[in-house]
């Protein structure tokens, strides 16, 4: 029997109660098609602070390197918020990213059939349904650039810097064009192109390439509009491409058009098929230990791991029709409805692992 090695991050918070029910769920989708998981534990965030002093311990990156992907669950807390910047648990976030050279970001915006009542956007805008692709480019750009303090007429200011080479918008434009061909053949490069220098050339980039992706239309939109664009009118999106920072609060306002952050899952690329991934909320430490964590989120992201990572599209595909199937009887509390059963984490993990055998 295949088996595949993964690296399991499950972090602070609700982490290692959502990740031990996506472990459940991925086990259940080896069972069904001929696979298994060996799963190899490491830390980071604030458990790693709290054991080893930093939250990216140098032991954390040789499991992941040495794995075929990594799944994580969710890193921070209160706990952690007055240390620091570069020992808090986010600082490990950043760290894992670049060790792993994991610089594109897949953020998909989907909305299963049984939460569109769910969604705050009217369901005449929504139509029959959404699904849009948001990748970002997870390594470059204004989070990663030059940054300091210094003194501007007597006065302290900071800085922080947005510089993007050629290369580095090549690499992640390919993967929106890629995406887009294997989807809908929609691109939209989104950028600020009319203030921004970075902009510019990255407009001119991904320009060029267009032309080794004949088979996809290419367009282009301010930030600011796409941000408007987004409420007034998703369906007009196939797979937007677009920087860290941009790509960071644009892959938040689409994510929140499903109905809940809870169900939204996310993937981070290297080259090649390795990949981290995670759900995009947080650790919701106000819940934790508490057994109500909605943790479909994870378990598409391990649906998505399954699909980009591991060439396992039918595993990956019987996890979303799993969660489809579930999500027409059962509720955890975030997305509980008049007329469901409310259930937990455990239940609803079972549930979906149920679903799939």
């Amino acid at each position: 029997m295949k088996t595949y090695n993964l690296a399991v991050i499950r972090g602070d918070g609700i982490g290692p109660e959502i990740v031990e029910e996506t472990i459940r769920v991925l086990d259940a989708a080896g069972a069904r098609f001929g696979f298994r998981f060996d799963y190899h534990p490491c830390l980071m965030g604030g458990c790693a602070i709290d054991v080893a002093g930093v939250p990216l311990p140098p032991e954390t990156v040789e499991i992941c390197k040495a794995a075929d992907s990594v799944l994580l669950g969710a890193v921070g807390g209160e706990k952690w918020d007055t240390l620091p910047g570069h020992l808090r648990p986010e600082a490990g976030l950043l760290g894992i990213r670049a060790a792993l050279g994991l610089y594109a970001n897949l953020r998909p915006a989907r909305i299963f059939a049984p939460l569109k009542g769910a969604s705050p956007i009217k369901s005449e805008i929504i139509g029959e349904g959404l699904d849009i692709m948001v990748v970002r480019e997870l390594t470059g750009g204004i989070y990663f650039g030059e940054r300091g303090r210094k003194e501007v007429n007597g006065a302290a200011a900071a800085y922080d810097t947005e510089c993007y080479s050629v290369p580095e918008v090549e690499r992640i434009a390919r993967v929106g064009f890629e995406m887009a061909r294997k989807r809908g053949g929609k691109l939209c490069s989104v950028d600020k192109a009319n203030v921004l220098e970075s902009s510019r050339l990255w407009r001119e980039t991904v320009t060029r390439l267009a032309a080794d992706y004949p088979d996809v239309t290419l367009s282009y939109m301010y930030v600011d509009n796409c941000a408007m664009q987004l409420v007034r009118n998703p369906r007009q999106f196939d797979v937007i491409v677009t920087s860290n920072i941009f790509g960071d609060i644009l892959s938040d306002e689409a994510s929140m058009i499903s109905g809940s952050i809870g169900m939204l899952a996310s993937a981070s690329l290297a080259r090649g098929s390795f990949g981290l991934y995670e759900p995009i909320h947080g650790s919701a430490p106000d819940i934790a230990g508490q057994g109500i964590a909605n943790p479909l989120a994870t378990i598409l992201s391990a649906a998505m791991l399954l699909q980009y990572s591991l060439n396992e599209p039918a595993a990956a595909a019987a996890i979303e029709t799993a969660v489809n199937e579930v999500l027409k009887t059962m509720r955890t509390a975030d997305i509980f409805e008049p007329g469901y059963r409310k259930v937990g984490t455990t239940d609803m993990g079972r549930a979906v692992a149920d679903a799939i055998s």
